[in-house]
């Protein structure tokens, strides 16, 4: 992480990407006595139609403003996707800001007023994954999901949550490429800082996803899980941007085996539903009687 406490982050992460990328993928022959992994400095100046010495220069933090081809060059050589190209552009568009004050997340009143009616797993996120609020449904599927709790320290630290998960490496994969996206350029929000460094300290797993510098939009999907009490059930994500923060839900196919054990976990949490009461003034209707 050297690169990125010295503000070189462009460097950084060109860096980590031509490492991901082998000789095979770039169309170049493996060759015998290859000293890193993936692609060598010169190789990727070759393939981009750079000099490798301005490439050097790139990596190094040496040159810190390279042209939209060269951009749009490396991105190609380096196999990078939509996402992936975009966040590239950024590094190289940044520029050096006064911080900014941060105000605190809030949930409004009327997204506590939705998560009370609504009959689906549903909680509040913040920019770093941290729950803001939750339903009654969102925590009897996950503890996890308790105001105050943060998804990502969950996920990688807490052996009840990484059993919860059908595909534990996936998830986290998924869950640290997207908190780089979010970041972004706020590298000096506390918040991130603070998160960051702890499980940098604490989790390998991190360590180890945060030095490919994938990044990667983590919106809607389907993930599967596996709850203690009516076991394994497929869910839809959808993540919804309300003011400053994101409603996230989770649902079921209608119908489904997933919908039954969710209706049931709800039943579990709740208690039965009372019977409908006649409204007031209704006319009882009695069968009639036998004829005669």
């Amino acid at each position: 992480m050297k690169d990125e406490e010295s503000g070189n982050r462009l460097g950084a992460y060109l860096r980590a990407r031509r490492e991901l990328v082998s000789p095979a993928q770039a169309g170049l022959p493996p060759g015998g006595n290859r000293r890193v992994p993936g692609l060598r400095r010169e190789e990727v100046a070759l393939l981009a139609g750079i000099s490798p010495d301005y490439y050097l220069r790139l990596e190094r933090g040496r040159d810190k403003n390279p042209s939209p081809q060269v951009l749009e060059s490396l991105a190609r050589v380096l196999r990078l996707d939509d996402i992936e190209r975009t966040y590239l552009l950024g590094l190289a568009a940044a520029r050096p800001r006064a911080p900014r004050r941060k105000r605190p997340e809030h949930v409004p009143a009327r997204v506590h007023e939705l998560l009370a009616h609504l009959q689906i797993p549903a909680f509040v996120e913040g920019r770093a994954f941290d729950v803001l609020a939750a339903n009654s449904m969102a925590v009897a599927l996950s503890p996890r999901l308790t105001p105050g709790q943060n998804r990502l320290r969950s996920l990688l630290l807490d052996p009840e949550e990484q059993a919860f998960h059908q595909d534990w490496a996936k998830a986290t994969a998924d869950f640290v490429a997207a908190l780089r996206a979010t970041i972004g350029d706020d590298t000096d929000d506390p918040r991130f800082v603070e998160l960051v460094g702890e499980l940098a300290l604490s989790s390998r797993r991190f360590r180890t996803l945060w030095a490919r510098h994938d990044v990667r939009s983590l919106d809607g999907g389907t993930t599967t899980v596996h709850h203690p009490v009516v076991g394994e059930l497929r869910l839809h994500r959808d993540k919804l941007p309300v003011a400053d923060v994101i409603l996230v839900v989770y649902y079921p196919d209608k119908n489904s085996d997933s919908d039954e054990k969710l209706r049931l976990l709800a039943a579990l949490t709740h208690g039965p539903e009372p019977a409908p009461e006649a409204s007031p003034g209704a006319e009882r209707r009695v069968p009639p009687g036998p004829e005669g």
